[in-house]
């Protein structure tokens, strides 16, 4: 499927966008998303310790470090999604499921 995913990030956005995202850990809004405890992509109630800031649209393709898009998510299903769009996400299940 990376074969048709073409990524040409600015490096000055990604830098500037990771700075936000540093900030925005620190907030209490992400505090209490972290104290719920759950992945937002397999729903799984694994921990606030455990979970990590994931960018719905990744910032190396253009997404932002704010309250819209970011979401708490285990460390698998951020590993999983990568660089991924939400879009892309579906196509790649459905492409390892043989639905494409």
């Amino acid at each position: 499927m990376s074969d048709w995913i073409d990524i040409q990030k600015d490096e000055k956005h990604v830098a500037r966008e990771r700075a936000k995202a540093r900030e925005l850990r620190k907030s209490v809004w992400w505090k209490q998303q972290l104290d719920a405890g759950r992945c937002r992509y397999c729903g799984k109630k694994v921990g606030g310790d455990v979970l990590t800031l994931d960018h719905v649209v990744p910032v190396a393709r253009g997404g932002c470090s704010n309250k819209g898009n970011v979401v708490p998510a285990c460390r698998d299903c951020n590993q999983k999604k990568k660089y991924l769009t939400p879009a892309e996400q579906i196509l790649a299940d459905l492409e390892k499921k043989g639905g494409l």
